[in-house]
């Protein structure tokens, strides 16, 4: 296996950089956040969640019937998603993350592999490169008004290339949510946001459409996860390095509170034998280059055939069987 550890230090200007927008996610907090988790002793056991989406976002990819000669997996992790591929499918491919860490401990894989030091806002790479890009549970939407690592994605990727990831979902962790809210209310008057803002799948076929993706597909999925309570939902959160790193994050959680939301979460939500469930919703997503081989909707106006007469030739159908 040919692996290759690159470092790129960006001189590019701040990716918030349109008027108006503004970026939602600490990049900072979330480097030092991925690097502390993947460096516990431990770290495999918190990679339940990105490994099974990683297995699920790799059937869409059998899905595509083609080879790809050159793939790139942007926000890779420890690479939870190679593991899933062939070398028949995939030829070569690249892993980028913003962990140095998280590349070091990455799984080995049958696939001819290049590892690139880099945060996923300022990809290392030219235009037009790509066969394929792949991505699982990484906040590749920093910015709603300007997705920009959507963007460049979509720059780097070849003509009739092809975009398969996978992100958090808002409705993720509401019972974590809901219980963290009530119980600030309850004791300190008010909340703040403890858990990271996640997509909302309204919003994710507009966000691929601005970065210039066509025949697009978004679907969902659900992983429920039931663990014995809510300190070791948060616990496990924190060893994924999952925890929030939004800019309007507060950075202190009382103990009463945490407490009295335990207490809530177990009450609102608790299953029979004692576990609380977390609920993780998964957004999968499917976009492609523009190319001039791609199938085109015809033009508005220039149907031959009225849905009025398709309604008669079923009823002619159905008369022409009972007789």
């Amino acid at each position: 296996m040919n692996i290759s550890v690159r470092s790129l230090q960006s001189l590019r200007g701040l990716s918030s950089g349109r008027r108006g927008a503004m970026n939602v996610f600490d990049r900072s907090t979330k480097r030092k956040q991925k690097e502390w988790a993947s460096s516990l002793l431990d770290s495999d056991k918190y990679d339940y969640l990105r490994d099974e989406v990683g297995s699920r976002v790799a059937d869409r990819v059998y899905d595509v019937s083609r080879t790809f000669p050159l793939a790139l997996d942007v926000g890779c992790g420890k690479s939870h998603m190679a593991e899933h591929l062939s070398k028949d499918i995939v030829e070569r491919l690249f892993l980028t993350d913003i962990s140095d860490s998280s590349l070091r401990n990455r799984r080995k894989c049958e696939i001819p592999s290049h590892c690139v030091l880099a945060d996923e806002e300022f990809l290392p790479f030219k235009e037009n490169t790509f066969d394929l890009v792949l991505s699982i549970l990484t906040h590749i939407i920093n910015n709603t008004k300007y997705p920009v690592v959507v963007i460049q994605i979509h720059q780097v990727l070849k003509p009739d290339g092809v975009f398969i990831g996978a992100v958090v979902g808002g409705e993720t962790l509401y019972e974590l949510r809901c219980s963290l809210q009530l119980a600030e209310l309850e004791r300190e008057g008010g909340f703040a946001p403890h858990i990271s803002p996640y997509t909302a799948v309204t919003d994710l076929g507009n966000l691929l459409g601005q970065a210039g993706f066509n025949m697009l597909t978004v679907d969902i999925d659900e992983v429920q996860v039931n663990y014995p309570g809510m300190l070791e939902v948060m616990s496990d959160l924190q060893g994924m390095g999952e925890s929030n790193c939004a800019w309007n994050r507060k950075s202190l959680l009382h103990r009463d509170t945490i407490l009295a939301a335990a207490a809530i979460y177990k009450e609102m939500y608790g299953n029979e034998d004692g576990s609380v469930p977390a609920t993780f919703q998964i957004l999968y997503m499917i976009g492609w280059k523009p190319h001039e081989s791609q199938a085109k909707p015809v033009k508005r106006g220039s149907a031959n055939v009225s849905f009025a007469d398709l309604s008669k030739m079923s009823k002619l159908q159905k008369t022409n069987e009972k007789s």
